[in-house]
C-alpha cells in the first residue's frame, strides 16, 4: 500500500469518490449508487470474531505443520479486493495458500475494529494502511509482517503474483520428512505407553480435512487420546510422504485418507482396508463404522465400549458428503 501525504489525498478525494489505496486515516468513497452499490462485494465478515477466527487457523496449522496468513482490510478498499482477487485467481498462488497457509480476512472497519489484536501481532496499520499482510507460525507468534504496496504492480495497476508469491514463500513453514513425523510419534507413543494413530492426507482432500476436523471436536480428541498419538503424514508436502503411505499400505492404499494403528513398537496392528469393500477412509457409511469399530478392537487400544460408542454414534450423522471421492 503506497503511502500518499493526507494533503495529497485530501485533494484526490475531492476528485473522485473511487480512492484506490486504503491509507489510515483515510475515509471509505462514498459508495456508488443504483446498480455498482448492488455490486458491492463485501469479502471482510462485519460479524466475525477475528480472534477467534486466528485462534482456529492457528489450530488448524499446527495440525498441519503450515502457517497463518492474516490479511488485514476492509469492504470498502479497493487495493483488498485486489489483493484477494489475485490470490483466487492465480492457480499458482491459489495452490500455494492451499497448500502451506491458513488465511484468515480480518475486518478493520475504519480503522475502528480488531486494531488492538493487529498492534498485539505487529501489524502497524495506522503507518502502513491497508491491505497488509502478517504470518503467524504454528505457536500463534509473528513471523511476518508486511505492507503490501511494494507487492503492487504499478502497470497493471494490480498485485503482481510474483512479488507476492516471493513473500509467500520465503514465510511458508519448513518441509517436513514424513519419516520423521512418523518416528517421534512412534517414540512418544512409547514413552505414553499408547499406539499411534497414523493418518494419511493432502490439503486438496476433502475426506481428508473431515477426517482431520472430526478428530479435532474436543469430544473426540478427548476420547482418542486416551488410547493414541495423533500423527498426520501430508503425502503431497512432506518430503517422502507418498513413499511412506505406499510402504505402509503396501501400495493398496485406495486413495486417502488412509489410517493406520501402530503399536508402540512401530508395527502395525489395524488399518482402514476393510476386507469386502476396501478403504474406508472416512468412516461415513454405515459398514464404514463397523469397520472403524473393528479396528479399535483389533489394535487392542484401551478404549472402554463407552468411549467406542462415543466415536462411533459421533459418525452416524455425517453431512453430505463432499465432491471428491477418497484418492
Amino acid at each position: 500500500m503506497t503511502n500518499i501525504r493526507t494533503l495529497a489525498l485530501t485533494a484526490l478525494l475531492a476528485l473522485s469518490s473511487a480512492v484506490s489505496h486504503a491509507v489510515a486515516g483515510d475515509p471509505p468513497a462514498a459508495p456508488a449508487a443504483g446498480a455498482a452499490k448492488a455490486k458491492q462485494e463485501f469479502i471482510y465478515d462485519d460479524k466475525a470474531d477475528a480472534a477467534k477466527e486466528i485462534d482456529a487457523a492457528i489450530a488448524r496449522a499446527k495440525r498441519n505443520h503450515a502457517r497463518v496468513l492474516i490479511q488485514w482490510g476492509a469492504n470498502w478498499c479497493g487495493w483488498c479486493k485486489k489483493l484477494h482477487a489475485t490470490c483466487a485467481s492465480d492457480k499458482d498462488l491459489a495452490k500455494e495458500l492451499r497448500y502451506e497457509y491458513e488465511v484468515v480476512l480480518v475486518n478493520i472497519g475504519q480503522f475502528d475494529r480488531n486494531m488492538e489484536l493487529a498492534t498485539k501481532l505487529g501489524a502497524d496499520l495506522k503507518k502502513n494502511g491497508v491491505p497488509f499482510l502478517t504470518v503467524l507460525g504454528e505457536d500463534g507468534k509473528p513471523v511476518a509482517n508486511q505492507e503490501t504496496g511494494s507487492l503492487e504492480d504499478p502497470k497493471a495497476k494490480a498485485h503482481d503474483p510474483a512479488k507476492v508469491m516471493a513473500f509467500l514463500k520465503a514465510n511458508q513453514a519448513a518441509t517436513l520428512k514424513a519419516s520423521d513425523v512418523l518416528a517421534a510419534g512412534v517414540a512418544k507413543a512409547k514413552a505414553d505407553g499408547k499406539l499411534v494413530f497414523l493418518h494419511f492426507g493432502a490439503p486438496w482432500c476433502g475426506w481428508c480435512h473431515k477426517l482431520e476436523d472430526w478428530m479435532a471436536k474436543p469430544e473426540i480428541a478427548a476420547v482418542l487420546s486416551k488410547a493414541f498419538v495423533d500423527v498426520k503424514i501430508d503425502a503431497d508436502r512432506m518430503d517422502g510422504g507418498q513413499e511412506l503411505l505406499n510402504a505402509e499400505s503396501k501400495g493398496k492404499n485406495g486413495g486417502i485418507p488412509w489410517c493406520e494403528i501402530l503399536g508402540a513398537d512401530g508395527k502395525a496392528l489395524a488399518n482402514s482396508n476393510a476386507p469386502k469393500s476396501g478403504n474406508i477412509g472416512f468412516p461415513a457409511q454405515a459398514d464404514e463404522i463397523a469397520w472403524f469399530a473393528e479396528m479399535l478392537q483389533q489394535s487392542g487400544a484401551k478404549l472402554g465400549a463407552e468411549d467406542v460408542a462415543v466415536l462411533t454414534s459421533s459418525l452416524q450423522q455425517p453431512p453430505k458428503k463432499p465432491a471428491q471421492k477418497q484418492g
